[in-house]
């Protein structure tokens, strides 16, 4: 009887975990959850460049769009330059400015509704002459936002071609 009851105390010993076994399991269940969460954390904010990102880009080609429709007759005579004549969109002459082009740009903030935040971003149109004969002109819009998670500017960019008939 001694026997099985010295025999039945080393094996109920033997039978639990020990701490430094529980302690190497706790640190691997730790090493893997925090790099779940880290992967999560990741996703989530290229998720949230991501959708800025197209936003901004979005936003510039409504600029380019804008640019784009407005009036130009480039037989018109004499030459009217200026919103509600024939060329709306006047350029600064060749002499004036380094390539004969116009430049302006739009402060905006972009309204996001996942984010609930406003993003502050501004518009540069750049119009310039590519060529007198026949008449065509570049139309240039670069949106610039400035992204609060890496603490970056960024630029989308949309060019297009035009001539007056378009």
């Amino acid at each position: 009887m001694m026997l099985r009851s010295a025999q039945a105390k080393r094996q109920t010993r033997r039978a639990g975990f020990t701490l430094i076994e529980v302690m190497i399991s706790f640190l691997v269940f730790t090493i893997v959850i925090s790099g779940l969460i880290y992967g999560y954390i990741q996703a989530n904010r290229m998720a949230t460049w991501s959708s800025w990102s197209l936003a901004a880009q979005s936003y510039a080609s409504q600029g380019l769009e804008q640019a784009r429709s407005a009036q130009w007759n480039s037989e018109q005579w004499p030459i009217t330059n200026g919103p509600g004549t024939d060329d709306e969109l006047a350029l600064i002459p060749s002499g004036v400015a380094t390539n004969g082009s116009l430049s302006y740009f739009q402060t905006n903030t972009l309204d996001i509704p996942t984010t609930g935040a406003q993003i502050v971003i501004t518009n540069y149109i750049t119009v310039t002459n590519i060529s007198i004969s026949p008449p065509l002109r570049q139309i240039r819009s670069d949106v610039v936002w400035w992204f609060p998670l890496d603490g970056k500017y960024y630029t989308a960019t949309v060019i297009t071609l035009r001539a007056p008939d378009q």
